[in-house]
């Protein structure tokens, strides 16, 4: 019995399968680490921007889409794929090489969508309307928003504002964009209180979809820093399952949940030891929800009972 929107069971609905999403390097940069913000980047973030690396390596996306497809072939052939721009910032820089980039995913083999990961500073009009003409059947736009409190984003180097990611939701929106907001539960100098607010705020924004995940310690980073001199703890796991339940209820029940746990590459991790555990935290979860007779929007917009489209 499902509690929360998953993005498989929308897949499901949408696509008529199994989907998977292929992670893709394009080689994209970052107005926070070149220069033009700052070149520290965010406190949390890795030297590959949360991916993979291939970009830099001189991998073309064509041969990553490959490499990628045929890893998930050998366990399972029948399974769907869209393409992920995950690495840096896959909106900056000009108009005419995102054009070029969705032209490239487009013509993909096999491909039914793709997912644009960006800041919310790192849009303008016209890159909305090309992000709103590509002609895949599935197109989300991925929105590192992390908090509400902008006292938390310039503690963490973020170098935009609350208000650039409202903008920047309300007008991908208003365009027919699906847009998936990211959040982060964990950040320097908040509490659970401080992310239930940021959760609020982010359910009240038209997002057809959302990211959670715990702050986690990539090794390199600024963040690392002060994990090592002890200015920063991370969560424990009941910190953060109890977080999430109390999250999930707040938000709209059509809005589908992408993600509930962080993936650190391999060899970055330094902590917390369980944030691997995608398994058992989501299993926990579940087990806490179910006994408290909670799910998602059960105090938002789901009130009167589980929704029939979260399964049986």
């Amino acid at each position: 019995m499902l509690l929360w929107h998953t993005l498989s069971t929308y897949f499901r609905a949408r696509l008529g399968g199994r989907v998977q999403k292929i992670p893709l390097d394009a080689g994209s940069r970052c107005p926070n680490r070149d220069g033009t913000l700052s070149r520290a980047g965010c406190i949390f973030c890795n030297e590959q921007g949360s991916g993979s690396g291939l970009g830099k390596q001189g991998v073309d996306i064509p041969s990553q889409w490959r490499l990628w497809q045929e890893k998930y072939a050998r366990t399972e052939d029948s399974r769907r794929f869209i393409a992920y721009l995950q690495s840096f910032s896959n909106t900056y820089g000009p108009p005419g090489r995102l054009r070029r980039l969705l032209s490239e995913v487009a013509r993909l083999p096999g491909n039914l969508g793709v997912s644009v990961g960006t800041r919310p500073d790192c849009l303008d009009e016209e890159k909305l309307d090309i992000l709103a003409a590509c002609p895949l059947p599935e197109v989300w736009l991925e929105l590192g928003l992390q908090s509400a409190h902008d006292a938390t984003l310039e503690r963490i180097n973020r170098h935009h504002s609350r208000m650039d990611a409202e903008r920047a939701v309300r007008a991908a929106a208003a365009r027919g964009l699906k847009v998936c907001g990211h959040l982060m539960a964990g950040l320097p100098g908040e509490d659970a209180d401080a992310f239930l607010r940021s959760v609020r705020w982010a359910a009240a924004l038209p997002l057809a979809g959302i990211k959670l995940h715990s702050v986690y310690v990539c090794a390199g980073t600024e963040l690392a820093r002060q994990y090592a001199s002890g200015t920063y703890t991370p969560l424990t796991k009941a910190a953060y399952v109890e977080m999430l339940a109390s999250a999930l209820p707040l938000l709209p029940a059509r809005m589908v949940v992408h993600r509930l746990t962080g993936d650190p590459a391999p060899g970055e991790l330094l902590a917390p030891d369980w944030t691997p555990d995608k398994r058992g935290v989501l299993t926990t979860l579940h087990r806490n929800m179910h006994r408290r007779g909670l799910w998602q929007g059960c105090r938002a917009d789901a009130r009167q009972g589980r929704p029939l489209w979260f399964g049986r």
